[in-house]
């Protein structure tokens, strides 16, 4: 078993440092590969990435021109080597210890996908106001076309086993992987598991770089991949048969409610 992390990074030179050694130095109770995509920095951050002097296990990815965090995601999954593939941002708002805790369904095969969670806490964290609104009413909305009960769709830690995410057709070049990938677990028979976590947010002054743009976008998002794809066009031949959907059997039964941590 091995656990790969993929990283986006843009322009994220001003607490790049120190978040390289963190990640360099977290553990995970297995081998770790960091899987780095560059897309396009411009104010250092590759140069810092590629002199770091890691420990751990590194593949660093390029792109030339600026193509969005959703291209990043898919070019670093197919790099990726591990058994477990987790989404991770090249920032402080998460605790990768908490990132930790979420491998650990996977390992103990009690699930195929993790998601953890930014609003099941016993901590309240403060939101910056626009963000959690439209992080609430974007996972509702999914929630209603996906038929999954989840609390944060939009969350950046996300979890799965590789055998599962290297078969999605991904597209989405921005933001849209969330709602993307969320609809797509949805049309399959997956054990999908939420876990509460940490979250420091960041403002647009800090190098946030999500905006209303993108939830006007995630809108057509959630619509398009639950409602105007098919599963052709959303997974590969090599897809195994454990995780196609039983026919006949119901697109909101696949997640009971439940069984949601």
């Amino acid at each position: 078993m091995k656990v790969t992390l993929v990283i986006p990074v843009y322009n994220e030179l001003d607490h790049l440092e120190t978040f390289l050694e963190q990640v360099d130095r977290a553990s995970f109770g297995i081998p770790k590969e960091l899987v780095f995509v560059d897309d396009c920095s411009t104010d250092g951050s590759r140069e810092l990435l590629e002199r770091y002097p890691f420990k751990s296990e590194v593949v660093h990815l390029r792109h030339e021109t600026n193509q969005g965090k959703g291209t990043a995601l898919k070019a670093g999954i197919a790099a990726a080597t591990g058994t477990i593939i987790c989404v991770q941002d090249a920032d402080n708002e998460y605790d990768l210890e908490d990132l930790a805790r979420l491998i650990v369904p996977i390992l103990n095969d009690k699930a195929d996908v993790v998601y953890g969670s930014r609003f099941r806490q016993s901590t309240h964290t403060v939101h910056r106001t626009f963000h959690y609104v439209a992080n609430r009413l974007l996972t509702l909305l999914s929630n209603l076309f996906s038929g999954l009960y989840l609390t944060d769709m939009e969350t950046c830690y996300k979890v799965f086993r590789a055998d599962l995410i290297k078969n999605f057709r991904l597209e989405s070049r921005r933001f849209g992987f969330e709602p993307e990938v969320t609809a797509k677990i949805s049309r399959l028979r997956l054990r999908v598991l939420e876990h509460p976590i940490s979250y420091y947010p960041r403002a647009r002054i800090d190098g946030k770089k999500i905006s209303w743009r993108d939830g006007v976008a995630a809108v057509w998002h959630i619509i398009r991949f639950n409602l105007l794809v098919s599963d052709a066009d959303c997974f590969t031949d090599q897809l195994p048969a454990r995780y196609i959907h039983a026919p006949g059997k119901p697109r909101q039964t696949l997640l009971d409610r439940d069984s949601v941590a």
